[in-house]
């Protein structure tokens, strides 16, 4: 059977050898054991024992990163699984890993294609590395002609220029034996160069990503240089200078160049290579130009150039590096600070697991500690809409994890990228938000139209903006908001960015000034929305329409003898790391742009979904399409990202979707929550029975919780709480703390 096309195409993605490897060592674990999740030591060991026997045996082989050890007999299970987070990352689109990464898996809509696509998987596999292999028997010398180069160029020099055999060398003969290199990709141009009608003060060996650029004045390529006076020749990571000092000037160039070369030295793994500026290749001008432009670099001297396996191997390191930095700069050019703003910090390259622990670290060193789960969770509610809930008792940190989450990753008081509005409870309609005309005509802005005008300048655009509207319930959120939850909904793709429909309409405004600055403003793509909530009697509640536009985040998990951890801690990050907007930004609007990929997933949430939905129309609280959608994307961002287990992840959605919508007083209503609570704990519950006395389910759900038997806990907790204060009181609702 021969593989899906979704899947091949994939795979001439991705033709490094780890790759193709872990994918074989994944079903050969799952053949041995016929689970899904897949142990990660298990994967590792098969991983590693598949290179140790090709190396036991003298066959063919990649050789183990540079900067772990020699060979894989010395390579650690441990360094192993770390090496394998590079393929797995790369690999995203197929399989992630979960539990804290003691787990891996395919995708479920890998494990859907069946088992006759998963045996051609292993085939396709098995071929790949054999044609891989066969590559490495091939013998190429880059010490003889790096040798020959600058034994015999300064003679050359002092002759005639056309013709010359080491031109025929640099131009021809290496780039073209380069390419046959197994890790030089079809997307490489290799291209050398001696000089244009005259010998060049600086020879050069160039490998361009064609992705990025196909020529050494401005970019991001690897390139051998040879030293001015052929003492040396670098192996270095570098950019073009050519066009940056051609439209800047020397002077702005260079800053702009050394801006350039510290934020990719912040952004990208360069161990082994020097990052430095004392690179020597040319004595004039044309030095400081390389000392400039170079982002790494590692030198051999001339009769001691080290030996073609080393060669390779740093070639090769650098060749990972490069293509990580491609992906990066495919993947959003903002992650590349193509062009930075002065005074901004560097933004940082994490898989999106990386950047959570972080944030967790982060906040853990300002003295703060949430509970397990709870980042990963405001994370995934954002990413699915930008407008969360954050609900609880008073002084349980609602309003500062707002603050801590925006400030780990770059976005604070100071920079304008983090607001704190504070509702009043006389708020009844937008203009204490977005503002009104006087009576001479003029607009005064409110706070959040000055933050949305800010947020939509086009050097803005890749920054996450934050604003926390403290105490939202204290007014009507239905009368001050609802312009803001009606222009949400309008959301739609405009090429690479989302837009809304206008708050303001220039029609409505006289000003000619006015007109220019907010007329047609609407929400940018870049700002996220954050209510906080106490659950009192003193506020009021909300309706539907907002519940349904919001996840609401419950504040109730209140542990006093939680104690700060001291910032002096190992492991305990203290500094913010800047990102762009694209790690926060939904990915998707409608279903049908991702059905096709995560079709296995949207069928399972939504036959769940499918089940809640006939309890809850006893009581008329069943949920529509945007419920549905919504859900959806949260289960699939988690999905991809591998933060939380399935359950977990849809515990958090009933529990933040479905059960807000609940309140009232009726027979009806505590038949739904004893229904809804018999599918949340999984337990055999007697409906009829507990309907007339329920007072014992709260001990009985929180025994099965603590037991860790309730399939969705969170949600089982909170409905065993909603029927005894029905017991109690007579009434229910979500928000009765």
């Amino acid at each position: 059977m021969p593989l899906p096309p979704e899947l091949s195409t994939i795979f001439q993605k991705k033709n490094k050898s780890y790759k193709m490897v872990l994918v074989l060592a994944m079903l050969e674990v799952w053949e041995r054991t016929r689970q899904k999740l897949l142990s990660m030591d298990q994967v590792a060991q098969q991983f590693l024992d598949y290179y140790r026997y090709r190396e036991s045996n003298n066959q063919p082989t990649d050789s183990p990163p540079a900067n772990k050890r020699d060979n894989w007999a010395d390579l650690s299970l441990a360094q192993t699984k770390a090496l394998l987070n590079t393929p797995i990352e790369a690999l995203s689109e197929i399989l992630s890993k979960k539990d804290q990464g003691q787990v891996i898996t395919f995708h479920e809509h890998i494990w859907g294609m069946g088992e006759d696509v998963l045996n051609s998987l292993k085939n396709y596999a098995n071929e790949e590395l054999e044609g891989y292999n066969s590559k490495l028997q091939v013998s190429i010398s880059l010490q003889a002609p790096f040798e020959q180069i600058m034994s015999t160029y300064l003679e050359a020099k002092s002759g005639p220029f056309t013709n010359h055999t080491l031109g025929q060398l640099v131009r021809n003969t290496i780039p073209n034996e380069l390419k046959q290199l197994p890790y030089i990709n079809d997307s490489i141009r290799i291209q050398g160069s001696v000089g244009m009608g005259n010998w060049a003060t600086v020879p050069w060996i160039a490998l361009m990503d064609k992705r990025i650029t196909e020529t050494t004045q401005h970019g991001v390529y690897i390139v051998y240089l040879f030293a001015e006076d052929m003492s040396a020749v670098y192996l270095t990571l570098n950019q073009g200078v050519t066009k940056p000092l051609k439209e800047k000037g020397r002077k702005e160039g260079y800053a702009y160049l050394q801006q350039k070369t510290e934020e990719l030295q912040s952004l990208l793994d360069l161990d082994g290579f020097m990052t430095d500026d004392q690179i020597k290749l040319a004595a004039g001008g044309l030095g400081r130009d390389y000392q400039v432009s170079t982002i790494a670099y590692k030198g051999y001297e001339r009769g001691s150039v080290l030996s073609d396996a080393q060669l390779h191997a740093d070639l090769e390191r650098l060749i990972t590096t490069y293509s990580q930095f491609v992906e990066i700069y495919e993947s959003d050019t903002n992650m590349t600070v193509a062009a930075a703003h002065e005074g901004e910090s560097p933004l940082i390259n994490w898989n999106v697991s990386e950047q959570i622990e972080h944030i967790k670290s982060f906040i853990s060193s300002r003295g703060f500690i949430y509970p397990d789960g709870l980042i990963e969770n405001f994370y995934l509610s954002l990413k699915t809409k930008p407008f969360v809930i954050l609900a609880g008792v008073s002084g349980t940190g609602k309003t500062k994890l707002v603050k801590l989450f925006a400030e780990s990753i770059g976005a604070t008081v100071a920079n304008g990228q983090y607001t704190l509005i504070p509702v009043r409870p006389d708020w009844s309609d937008a203009s204490d938000l977005l503002g009104y005309k006087d009576l001479s005509g003029v607009y005064r802005p409110g706070r959040l139209a000055e933050v949305l005008c800010e947020a939509a300048r086009p050097e803005n655009q890749h920054k996450p903006y934050f604003v926390c509207l403290d105490e939202m319930n204290l007014a009507r959120v239905e009368h001050y908001f609802s312009d803001l939850l009606s222009v949400l909904e309008t959301q739609e793709w405009h090429e690479e960015h989302i837009i809304t429909s206008p708050l303001i309409s220039s029609a409505s405004l006289t000003n000619d000034d006015d007109r220019a600055r907010y007329g047609e403003l609407s929400v940018p793509d870049n700002v996220y929305f954050i209510g906080t909530v106490n659950m009192d009697e003193t506020t009021h509640p909300f309706s539907k329409k907002v519940l349904d536009r919001a996840n609401t985040i419950e504040f109730n998990d209140i542990r006093l003898d939680q104690f700060p951890r001291r910032r002096s801690e190992e492991g305990l990050s203290t500094e913010p790391s800047v990102v762009s907007n694209a790690f926060l930004r939904s990915d998707y609007l409608q279903l049908v742009e991702v059905f096709e990929e995560f079709e296995v997933l949207i069928q399972d949430v939504t036959a769940r979904l499918v089940n809640i939905n006939q309890i809850l129309e006893a009581v008329h609280a069943h949920v529509g399409f945007r419920i549905r959608d919504t859900v959806c994307f949260y289960m699939i961002y988690n999905e991809r990202e591998g933060l939380l287990n399935s359950d977990q992840a849809f515990d958090c959605q009933v529990l933040q979707k479905i059960l807000p919508r609940l309140q009232g007083s009726n027979r009806a209503l505590k038949r739904v929550l004893l229904q809804l609570l018999h599918l949340c704990t999984g337990a055999r519950l007697s409906i009829e029975r507990h309907i007339e006395d329920a007072s014992e389910l709260y001990k009985e759900t929180q025994s099965r919780i603590d037991e860790g038997k309730a399939k969705y806990p969170q949600s089982a907790q909170k409905l065993a709480f909603m029927l005894r204060r029905l017991e109690e009181d007579g009434f229910t609702s979500y928000w009765l703390s």
